[in-house]
Order: structure tokens, then sequence, then C-alpha cells
């Protein structure tokens, strides 16, 4: 540890805000969470397992994507880098198909980041929502193979006996836009980065770059039939009540923080620490305003929810923040 610390030192590097609190104040996780979740090999780096008949997840036990076996070939949805060099191996363990076709959910390199190591699959057919396509172009991204279809709102992709639907609904998470894939006949459903099954959302709330919609996204993903549902992280499978559960906390979180940032007085808080430091670093005295409606927030968002999801206090702090944002500049 002490030779970690050191190398820190030397390169320069920042060391996050976790490791400014003590590891052992943080919660362990969950059991109910741990029992749910789908057991990695370590050894080989990965695992894959059918949902439902003929469709599979492969996780490493942080980042999950989906293979549909057609009887035209393999339909991959996302390619995460963390183990994109092992996704046609884990995929030769369930068929003897090849990988015909890659869908991209959106943009972000951790989701796509291994699409590189397919590059040598002949007539890859690669998908995705045309913003994404034109933005891949422009990032010019030797991890992130650029799209060679590409389409907007819609599309059904039918492969062999399998009929595939991509939806882009709204922006909530990335600038150019997210898909549902869902296949109705086997009530599958996946949606990335909104929810991970036993956990709270991950930091910033899944990293949104538009809470309105994302307040919003819940009612979309519930309005589809499903009873297998894949959020991209961690290796749990969810369901409907993995929705309605993250659902409720996060509409308590801006309940919480809107009640609790209106009735607290700015000018009060802002008054009694200009008492200490004076009246000139603006900054720091609207900043004090705000962590007061965080640490306020949290202290209740905790005692609620501390015992049903797991994360609790690694993330809901920056969820209140990133909520805070939106009930005082946006609602």
């Amino acid at each position: 540890m002490k030779k970690i610390i050191i190398l820190i030192v030397l390169i320069g590097i920042s060391v996050p805000a976790f490791a400014q609190k003590s590891l052992d104040s943080y919660h362990s996780v969950l059991q109910s969470t741990l029992d749910r979740s789908i057991k990695v090999s370590h050894e080989k780096g990965y695992t894959i397992k059918e949902v439902k008949p003929n469709i599979y997840v492969l996780t490493d036990g942080i980042w999950q994507s989906a293979a549909i076996v057609t009887l035209d070939g393999v339909v991959l949805i996302d390619a995460p880098e963390s183990f994109g060099q092992n996704i046609e191996k884990a995929i030769a363990e369930v068929t003897d198909k090849r990988i015909t076709t890659l869908v991209y959910t959106h943009g972000h390199s951790d989701h796509i980041g291994g699409s590189k190591y397919l590059a040598n699959i002949e007539n890859l057919e690669i998908i995705s929502l045309t913003k994404v396509a034109d933005f891949l172009r422009e990032q010019n991204d030797p991890r992130r193979l650029i799209p060679n279809r590409s389409f907007e709102g819609a599309l059904v992709l039918k492969k062999g006996n399998k009929q595939i639907y991509l939806s882009n609904h709204m922006n909530y998470h990335s600038n150019e836009g997210d898909l549902f894939v869902s296949v109705p006949e086997d009530k599958f459903l996946m949606v990335i980065d909104v929810l991970a099954p036993g956990y709270v959302p991950f930091k910033n709330l899944d990293l949104s770059n538009n809470v309105h919609n994302y307040l919003k996204v819940f009612d979309q993903i519930l309005a589809y039939d499903f009873d297998v549902f894949i959020g991209g992280h961690l290796t749990a499978i969810g369901d409907k009540e993995d929705v309605l559960q993250t659902k409720a906390y996060v509409e308590d979180l801006y309940k919480t923080v809107k009640r609790i940032h209106n009735s607290t007085n700015m000018i009060e808080i802002m008054g009694a620490t200009a008492q200490k430091i004076g009246w000139d670093n603006k900054y720091l005295l609207f900043d004090a305003f705000l962590n007061k409606v965080i640490e306020d927030s949290y202290k209740e968002i905790e005692s609620r929810w501390i015992d049903k999801l797991a994360g609790v206090d690694v993330f809901s702090k920056s969820h209140i923040s990133t909520m805070l944002n939106y009930v005082r500049w946006d609602d």
C-alpha cells in the first residue's frame, strides 16, 4: 500500500474523492444483491449465460453485452472494451454460428471500444443511430469501428428466425442518442446505462446529460412487455421489479432534493458562512448553501435506501448533486 501511495505522488495523479474516506466506513454490498449475481470466472475473464432461448448475456462482472443467435448468424449487442478480446471465444462456447451483425446501443467507448477485436470479421454489419455514426466518424477512434449501416428513430432488424426491435426514444444519457433493444417474442429488453439491478444507478444518475428525460425513461421502459432486463453493467439479470425499484429511488431523490432545496434559506446559510470568511468569496458562500442541501438530502436518502439497494453510500451524493442542478436550474 505504501508503494502505491508513493507512486501516486510521483506521477502526479490526484487521489480520488472516495480515498479521502476510510474504505472501512463503506457498507458491504447487500447479500441479496450478491446472491443474484452471475458468477464470473476470473481465470477466463468472462462468463456467457443463456437468459432466453438463443439469447445470451456476456459479462466480466462489470460490463455486459448480449448475443442473439439466429439461423443466419449471431447479432451482437455492444462490444465492451473490457472483454472485447474474449467475445468471439465466448460465443464459440454456445454456437458454431459466426457474428454477422454488431449493434451499438450508443457511442460510449466503454460499451463499444472492444469492437476493434472484431475488425477481422468479414462483411461484419455494424448498426447504430445516424448521430452515433456521425460522432464516431468525427472521433476517428481506432477502438470503435465505424458503423456501415445507420438509421434514425426505429428499425426492425430481421435476422433468420428473430426480429430485433431497435428504438431511440429520447436523449437522456449520451448526446447522440441511446437505443432500446427488444425481442418481443422472447420478452427480452436491453437498455444501457439507466440502472443496475440490485444497485443504485452509477455516478451522476448514470452520467445522464438530461435529468428531465432521465426521470421519464423508467415509464418508457415499463411500457415494454419483458421479463428479462439487461442494463449493461455488473452481473445481475433484471426484471420489471428492478425497474420499478430504481424508479422509486430516483423519484424519492427528486422529491427530497426539491423539498429540502426549497425549504433551505440560502441567504441565511451564506450569511453564517460569511461570518467566518467574509463576503468576498461568493463561490464559496454559494457552495456552502449547495452543500447544505446535499448533506441534508443525503441523510434522508441514506436512511431509506441503504438496506434496499447496494451503493447508496458510494454514489447517492453524486445523484443528489446532479438532481440539485436540475431542481435549481431546470425544473
